[in-house]
């Protein structure tokens, strides 16, 4: 089954693809987190033939919801609903800071590479726990 991973962010959302197996998750890219995020996230789910998603978590470090948390939560329902499909969840933190240190010194067209990288390792983490 593929699955697509999804750094969500107030200003950008990161995602992520895996492979048609579902073993390792793959950067696919950014959308702007607007109006048409959650159509442009459920044209890309039956373009892409997905059957599952998996959402960052947001945590802080005592393990609450941070502020972004209540967002991709409210989002992630949404998409459970519009969308039919199952939402997964698989904590994130430091995801974001790990990507770009993986890009440190990489010149990209702003902060795409390291939001679907961010995206990309939440997903692997989730397939690696879940299905390895």
């Amino acid at each position: 089954m593929k699955y697509l991973g999804i750094d969500f962010g107030t200003k950008k959302v990161g995602l992520a693809l895996s492979d048609d197996a579902g073993q390792m998750g793959f950067p696919h890219g950014i959308l702007p987190n607007n109006g048409f995020l959650i159509d442009e996230i459920l044209s890309l789910i039956e373009r892409k033939g997905v059957g599952a998603v998996v959402m960052g978590e947001s945590l802080n470090f005592q393990g609450e919801e941070n502020p972004v948390a209540k967002d991709a939560k409210a989002f992630a329902e949404l998409l459970e609903r519009r969308g039919e499909i199952i939402v997964f969840y698989e904590p994130e933190m430091l995801t974001t800071q790990e990507a770009r240190r993986d890009f440190e010194g990489v010149r990209t067209n702003g902060h795409s590479v390291v939001d679907a990288s961010a995206a990309a390792l939440i997903l692997t983490s989730y397939l690696s726990r879940n299905h390895g």
